[in-house]
């Protein structure tokens, strides 16, 4: 099959969740014997134009405008349109999978795609099919509420234009149950769930390697609790740093690892740090690539994942899993799917910050039940969240 996917971020410009998945699913079919091209944006007009990553053809588009337009013009924007609709000419693929097209591509690239005659696929990755931003959870949320959080960005027709699209759609895919939930609830039907997958033999590394990584980041002999991910307040920054303050009265060799760099969001953590007379427990890796994100999970101790909203799944915790390290989730969310508590990892709740403390704790001192849980969570991994069963999800479901 010849198939297209639409992602608004895609690697090597964004990392993101969304764009991550959508690239190791079009390594996957392109594996599995199929034709996978790319369509994605760009934020530089200079970076605009064919190229290849990885052995797949990636089509780039320049497209940027300011957040406040974001409730319209990701419904159709003139940035796009037209380069989106040549090509699909130029492909004319049999499948058109959508991922994050709600801020750049929009969603009229939808219909464009059902009148080339191609069938269409949308997986959704978060609450934007029916809500502006981030929700808390998986019930039914009213435009008084949309209203009165977003003020003068509230679009009254956004939610029923992107029905009106979505009428193009011939399967919708959510990442997890939850959001599968959430999205019935909030009037959008015939979801189905697939679960994130990732490739297994691309998760180990040397101990040599893991070795060379402590010394440049002068963390030998330490207790290492590793957050990774996009950083954001949302993503439970000021959480993991109140909890990381008890763990740190109570075990002197703790750090927290932060992997990204310093800039953003970070100087807000760093700032939640010093209030907690914790910033030289804080260290940051700077950016990282596949490989170094492999042995910065290979040399943890533990991994925490502390989203405070309906964070859909979290590529974070099947990646530590599949490096053999026990995981400290979120109750809100997808986290829960993937994590058995007490097996793999514990749920706990990040706002309560004690019991989200004392969990981290207990995996720092305790290593051999840390290890047992890791080898579990392993294990969990390559049963259930592989991308060769993604994979044969999906193609069962664009062949019926």
């Amino acid at each position: 099959m010849k198939i297209l996917i639409l992602s608004d971020d895609f690697p090597p410009q964004s990392f993101g969740g969304a764009g991550l998945v959508a690239f190791n699913l079009a390594k996957g079919l392109k594996n599995a014997g199929h034709e996978a091209f790319i369509v994605t944006t760009v934020r530089e007009k200079s970076e605009e134009g064919e190229t290849d990553y990885e052995g797949l053809k990636v089509f780039k588009i320049y497209a940027n405008y300011h957040e406040r337009w974001r409730a319209y013009l990701s419904l159709y924007n003139p940035q796009t349109i037209k380069k989106v609709k040549k090509i699909i000419r130029k492909i004319n693929p049999e499948i058109v999978h959508a991922h994050n097209v709600h801020y750049y591509l929009s969603y009229h690239c939808l219909k464009l795609a059902k009148a080339a005659g191609a069938e269409i696929f949308l997986t959704a990755h978060d609450a934007m099919l029916y809500s502006y931003g981030k929700v808390a959870d998986e019930f039914k949320i009213s435009w008084a509420q949309e209203l009165k959080k977003y003020w003068l960005r509230y679009n009254p027709i956004r939610n029923l234009i992107i029905r009106r699209y979505l009428k193009y759609v011939d399967g919708i895919i959510a990442v997890s149950d939850i959001l599968r939930r959430a999205l019935v609830n909030n009037g959008i039907k015939n979801v189905v769930t697939i679960h994130n997958g990732i490739d297994l033999n691309s998760w180990t590394t040397s101990d040599e390697s893991v070795a060379d990584f402590k010394r440049k980041h002068d963390l030998e002999d330490k207790k290492i609790v590793l957050f990774g991910g996009r950083l954001s307040g949302a993503k439970g920054g000021e959480s993991i740093v109140k909890a990381m303050a008890v763990v740190a009265r109570r075990c002197p060799k703790a750090v927290l690892l932060i992997a990204g760099r310093e800039d953003g969001y970070a100087s807000v953590i760093k700032d939640i740090a010093k209030k907690e007379n914790i910033l030289n427990r804080l260290v940051f890796t700077g950016w990282l690539d596949h490989k170094e994100m492999v042995v910065t999970y290979r040399g943890s101790n533990v991994v925490v994942f502390p989203s405070v909203y309906l964070d859909p799944f979290g590529l974070v915790v099947i990646e530590a899993m599949a490096a053999q390290k026990p995981v400290v989730a979120t109750c809100y969310g997808g986290a829960h799917e993937i994590v058995v508590d007490g097996e793999t990892g514990y749920i706990v709740n990040p706002n309560n910050i004690d019991s989200f403390a004392e969990k981290i704790l207990g995996l720092l001192k305790d290593e051999a039940r840390a290890q047992m849980m890791g080898q579990k969570g392993r294990e969990r991994v390559a049963k259930n969240f592989t991308l060769k069963q993604q994979i044969e999800k999906y193609l069962n479901l664009y062949k019926k």
